[in-house]
């Protein structure tokens, strides 16, 4: 189509049947627009790093728990796993049963331990004193258990889940503890995780991760490893947020030769017959997610040239969290590709001196009236947005397997922003 940067949506049809401009004056803006078919071809991708019988993919839902998408990755054989009561609750309405889920939290109650049980999860703990907790909840059941291997890695210090500065994970000298844990509430042992981080785009630290986990298995619990029914190396598998820099994928077909070479031989060596999981979350939706906005407004600051929209930190929350890189595309009535660069901060609504989607990003000019599309939105997009400045929270389209665009969330009204107050007396 002809526009003024939208080499990317084009390459793989992202908007279907449908024009970007098209979407956003039948659904508004800001809008997130999710495509099927890219989501299925990343989940194919995952799904055949391995041909164990054992080799699982179990899809981190915080990622993005829309429904519509759920079923997507439900329907294409993965398993999911939920990190509160909401989480379960929507991964079941998904069609999700209870053995395909696994309950990953960390720091929660009692009673929130209780309702993953009754709901037929296993649960895995991240902590001491949780796993004490979990045995007065469950006693005589089965526990799974976060251990902290030490190996770190992600883009950003706040993705970062491994190592000695961060909350998540037991550490691996406490195992005395845990087995003295486990006798006293008569607990067995079925599960073990971890969780280096995210974002990370070449595998070696990654596979040093799971031999790290590996090894482990087979000599710190060697007394507890026939009980052993789940073998978890988490996620954090990285996409190429930069890809009008051409910045290259990570090699699924090399890493999934290693992993899967690196598991047989374990298997082999060990006769271990349980589960192995895999616990991507963005890798499996960020690429098929485009979120739209529209600028009303440009000016200059001095030298600097500011572009304002409707996309504040209220919409996505990762650049302002994490410093994350996206690209923008730029959909014009009538517009023409253009080479020419010229540096523009994109900024959002947001009464916040923070609310900056791209710094002094090299881009084609951008008018008023131009409708954006932020590329890679589809994880940590809507499931991270509030209504900061009470602003509703954006509408979510599908775009299905023959092109046709659907609502499979509607806009937030003002009336859905005060539905929970309550009235004085």
């Amino acid at each position: 189509m002809p526009n003024v940067r939208s080499a990317q949506t084009d390459k793989v049809n992202f908007f279907g049947n449908a024009t970007p401009r098209e979407l956003a004056a039948k659904y508004g803006t800001p809008l997130y627009v999710y495509n099927e078919n890219v989501l299925r071809r990343r989940c194919r991708e995952l799904l055949g790093l391995s041909g164990l019988p054992g080799f699982q993919v179990n899809y981190s839902a915080k990622a993005n728990t829309n429904p519509a998408l759920l079923r997507i990755v439900r329907e294409e054989g993965f398993h999911a796993d939920a990190m509160s009561p909401g989480e379960l609750h929507i991964n079941k309405l998904a069609g999700f049963t209870s053995d395909l889920l696994l309950y990953v939290c960390n720091n929660v109650s009692a009673a929130e331990m209780k309702n993953a049980v009754d709901n037929g999860l296993l649960v895995s703990v991240d902590s001491l004193s949780q796993l004490d907790l979990y045995g007065t909840v469950n006693p005589g059941g089965k526990a799974m258990i976060r251990i902290n291997p030490g190996i770190g890695a992600g883009h950003h210090k706040k993705v970062v889940t491994a190592g000695k500065e961060t909350k998540f994970g037991i550490d691996p000298t406490a195992m005395d503890d845990v087995r003295a844990l486990l006798k006293k509430h008569n607990l067995t042992l079925a599960g073990i995780n971890q969780h280096i981080g995210s974002l990370f785009m070449e595998p070696d630290s990654y596979l040093n991760a799971i031999d790290f986990l590996l090894h482990f298995v087979q000599t710190d619990l060697a007394d507890l490893f026939p009980s052993l029914e789940l073998i978890d190396f988490g996620g954090g598998l990285g996409i190429p947020y930069h890809k009008y820099e051409n910045q290259p994928r990570l090699d699924m077909e090399a890493l999934g030769t290693r992993l899967h070479a690196k598991l047989s031989a374990w298997v082999d060596e060990t006769g271990y017959k349980g589960k192995f999981f895999i616990e991507p979350g963005r890798y499996v939706t960020a690429e098929c997610g485009v979120l739209l906005g529209t600028v009303y407004a440009t000016k200059f600051n001095g030298e600097n040239r500011y572009v304002g929209t409707d996309l504040g930190f209220n919409v996505l929350v990762r650049p302002a969290m994490y410093d994350s890189f996206h690209d923008i595309e730029i959909y014009r009535e009538n517009g023409q590709p253009d080479a020419d660069l010229v540096e523009q901060t994109v900024v959002g609504n947001i009464c916040e001196s923070g609310d900056i989607l791209a710094k002094k990003r090299p881009l084609p000019l951008i008018r008023e009236g131009d409708v954006l599309g932020v590329l890679d939105a589809g994880a940590y997009g809507f499931v991270m947005s509030s209504s900061y400045n009470q602003r509703p929270r954006a509408a979510e389209v599908l775009i299905t397997s023959d092109g046709t665009p659907k609502l499979i969330r509607r806009r937030e009204t003002l009336d859905d922003l005060t539905r929970c107050f309550v009235e004085e007396e």
